[in-house]
């Protein structure tokens, strides 16, 4: 079993401590010529994708991310192109199946939403599969089962990381919830609890005989949580350890280089990008444009940047109303900026913010007035990362 953690924690993203601590910027990311010596899109781009029968449109897939990944920036994302599959937030299992709004909230889909895996957590296999049935009944397109969330609350209860621990029971979970629905089961997870344990491949060996149709690997074990370069070998060793499964790389993917470092370096069969469509929602149409033509194409004119942030909130807030949808797009304003770069002070009112009026009006400045400094292009990828010791998430 694993480690106990301390009783005080916070949520990931939500509430751990976000610094400006960045990982290095390539040197002369934004000079011409690095566009110009993109490297070549492996063949495996070319070849159709299915997952559990399901066909996947591409390979680049958007990563759950609490409290980020809600069904308006999932559509906001989704219509700029490229994008192959989406995960929800994840779900407690127990919530589900209580009827609880945030669950509920969570699982919001919509016809444009497709396709869409739901990810839940949890340990205890009748209320996983139980629901797991509700979410086919919500529109899940997959169910996926979340074996890499390192924060307290979840690994308490013996889901997200702590389920590595146990290999038997893990894949008697998965066994159990494949025999439950008839949509394809798939399982995020981590390399290991820590470098002593890395139980990756043979918990990849176990889920392919249980019947799951993927496996999505973030290439750092629980211990590290984004401290440290990302164990690509680690995710290669995976790879390795099965016969057909697919499997997903991901881990810092912030860029084409990253992502074509990761098919490479990997064998993986997709990849899965989370800050990395924080910071640049349109990073999907150009990993896509790079697969069909070995080039990332052009960059989202400032306008095109600035509809993406207005869809985004229009649509939070006929989800959640005025209130409750001006607080959740507070949090994604520091990611936003990064690609619009906006005057101080109108940076300011959008942290702030507290009404559809105001939201407008500082829009409507922050278009007039133009970047501040010179937008990011797709080669760029100074991105904060999560802070502060894992025991306390």
């Amino acid at each position: 079993m694993p480690p106990t953690p301390p009783a005080d924690s916070t949520a990931l993203l939500d509430n751990a401590r976000v610094t400006d601590r960045a990982i290095p910027p390539c040197p002369g990311a934004r000079d011409e010529a690095l566009a110009l010596r993109l490297p070549p899109p492996p063949a495996i781009l070319k070849q159709p994708l299915r997952l559990g029968g399901i066909p996947i449109p591409t390979r680049f897939f958007l990563a759950p991310m609490a409290g980020f990944t809600s069904l308006a920036f999932r559509l906001s994302v989704r219509e700029r192109g490229g994008l192959g599959l989406v995960t929800t937030d994840l779900v407690n299992c127990r919530s589900l199946l209580e009827n609880r709004q945030r669950a509920l909230e969570l699982t919001e889909t919509d016809p444009a939403d497709r396709p869409v895996a739901m990810q839940l957590y949890g340990s205890k296999i009748e209320e996983m599969t139980a629901a797991a049935a509700r979410l086919v009944e919500r529109g899940a397109t997959l169910v996926d089962i979340n074996m890499g969330c390192p924060v307290r609350k979840v690994v308490k209860t013996g889901g997200g990381s702590a389920l590595m621990c146990e290999v038997d029971n893990a894949a008697r979970l998965v066994e159990e919830m494949v025999k439950a629905v008839e949509v394809p089961v798939t399982i995020k997870t981590r390399l290991g609890w820590d470098e002593h344990t890395l139980s990756a491949p043979d918990l990849a060996r176990a889920f392919e005989q249980a019947g799951a149709a993927a496996l999505v690997v973030h290439g750092r074990t629980r211990a590290q949580g984004f401290k440290g370069p990302v164990n690509r070998e680690g995710i290669r060793a995976v790879v390795e350890a099965v016969k057909t499964m697919p499997v997903v790389g991901n881990g810092d993917i912030r860029t084409i280089h990253d992502a074509e470092t990761m098919f490479r370096e990997t064998g993986c069969a997709a990849v899965s990008l989370g800050r990395g469509a924080l910071a640049n929602p349109f990073i999907f149409r150009h990993l896509d444009h790079w697969a069909r033509t070995g080039e990332a194409g052009p960059e989202p004119e400032f306008a095109e940047r600035v509809d993406l942030v207005r869809r985004h909130f229009r649509r939070l807030v006929a989800l959640r109303g005025e209130r409750f949808g001006c607080l959740q797009f507070r949090k994604l304003v520091k990611w936003y900026s990064m690609s619009l770069r906006p005057p101080k002070s109108l940076y300011h009112q959008l942290i702030n913010l507290s009404s559809v009026a105001q939201f407008e009006t500082t829009m409507d400045a922050i278009e007039a007035a133009g970047p501040t400094r010179p937008m990011p292009s797709a080669h760029e990828f100074a991105i904060p990362v999560p802070s502060g010791p894992i025991d306390k998430w």
